[in-house]
């Protein structure tokens, strides 16, 4: 028995080193700091991927025109990393391409997910973004509510804000209906978008008034109708023509979903003030376009209009229909009625947003050519939520005075 014990002890200590030195090489992705947010606005991103040749990082800093990303550097342990900034305090989104592949971060669990795309996000913080920021204020609530579309002949979903004290209470409230762009879906405003947040703030702060938001799903899919240009079409004028017929049927059959079955359930679930003088309607990018398609021909039901990142267009590649004008006849060719039933028409654009371009500028020069009033805002940055969130702060407090 003690030449057993003695021979399993020897096999036991020949085994141990090679056990401990398996255990003694950590993997540095399993502990990393991926994305550090420095007392001076830089962040630090870094990934584990010792196999790769080329990782760079990108994100909505830079179509807002607050610097670069770039190509990080790889360490002896296989981390790549890379500082940028220092940015302004404020959400942002980011994503690695590593080898050519686009890729999350797997070591941040804070996401973006829309329609089209995921990123990941991150936060400055600094009192210049305390506007959309979670502060200890009274709350809102925010639901997902689902509804049949006689339109569209399908159930469908969308988000809804009610101010702090809705549900104890029994007041009823002006309405904001307030639609997402085109890559995100009806989750996107209060999530990425913050419109929760920034409304919450707003009230605390006795800058806007108590107010419902309703957020529905601007995404439609039509069978056999697609607004989407294949590579090279840009220049094709029957591709560009279709593709503006598309948009135009999309349009369409979300306003007849918003009119039929969106404003009559939040009238008639929610406790709102049903007049044209408490309704107001607002989006970004697609958002907007589906905006400019019903507010100012349905002045019977909107006194408010807000269009963010999205306008007119010289040629057929944007958002719009060329038949605007057309189309809005009675809105532009009346001024003085016009004038008298729209409290608010409020547009807003980047300097370099070059998704739009100058379609915000030649809105407003349109409206300006017919005398119809209105506040155009250019800010700077592009195509990204940091104006978006930017321009609804601006943009609440205007409303139902």
């Amino acid at each position: 028995a003690p030449a057993t014990v003695a021979a399993l002890l020897a096999i036991v200590a020949a085994f141990a080193p090679s056990h401990a030195q398996a255990q003694v090489a950590p993997n540095p992705g399993a502990t990393l700091r991926s994305c550090e947010v420095l007392p001076d606005g830089k962040v630090v991103f870094r990934i584990y991927a010792p196999k790769a040749s080329e990782v760079t990082v990108s994100g909505d800093w830079v179509t807002q025109g607050l610097g670069t990303g770039g190509t990080l550097q790889k360490d002896a342990q296989g981390v790549w990393s890379i500082a940028v900034g220092p940015l302004p305090p404020d959400v942002y989104t980011y994503t690695f391409t590593v080898d050519g592949v686009r890729t999350l971060d797997p070591r941040n669990p804070q996401l973006k997910v829309g329609r089209s795309n995921v990123d990941n996000v991150f936060e400055v913080p600094g009192p210049e973004a305390a506007f959309l920021q979670l502060r200890r204020v009274p709350h809102g609530e925010v639901t997902q509510v689902w509804y049949y579309s006689e339109a569209l002949k399908e159930t469908r979903r969308m988000h809804i804000y009610t101010p702090p004290g809705y549900a104890a209470g029994s007041a009823r409230y002006p309405v904001l209906y307030l639609i997402h762009g085109g890559g995100d879906d009806d989750s996107a405003w209060s999530t990425t978008g913050r419109a929760n947040f920034i409304l919450d703030n707003l009230i605390a702060d006795g800058k806007a008034r108590p107010m419902i938001v309703v957020m529905p799903n601007g995404g439609v899919s039509l069978p056999g109708v697609s607004a989407t240009l294949a590579p090279g079409d840009r220049d094709n004028p029957k591709a560009l023509e279709a593709r503006m017929e598309a948009l135009a049927k999309e349009q369409d059959a979300f306003v007849q979903d918003l009119l039929t079955s969106i404003i009559p359930y939040v009238e008639k679930n929610f406790r709102v003030l049903a007049n044209r003088d408490n309704r107001a309607i607002a989006g970004l990018s697609m958002g907007g376009a589906r905006t400019l398609r019903v507010g100012p021909s349905r002045l019977d039901l909107f006194s408010y209009i807000g269009v963010f990142s999205m306008g007119l267009q010289k040629g057929p590649t944007q958002g719009v229909p060329s038949d605007f004008e057309e189309r809005n006849a009675k809105f532009l060719k009346n001024p003085q009625e016009t004038n008298k039933l729209v409290k608010l028409f409020w547009i807003g654009s980047g300097k370099i947003d070059r998704t739009v371009f100058d379609g915000p500028k030649l809105l407003s020069e349109t409206l300006n050519r017919y005398g119809i009033k209105h506040e155009y805002h250019e800010t700077e940055g592009g195509h990204t939520w940091i104006n978006w969130r930017r321009y609804l702060n601006e943009f609440a407090p205007r409303l139902f005075r």
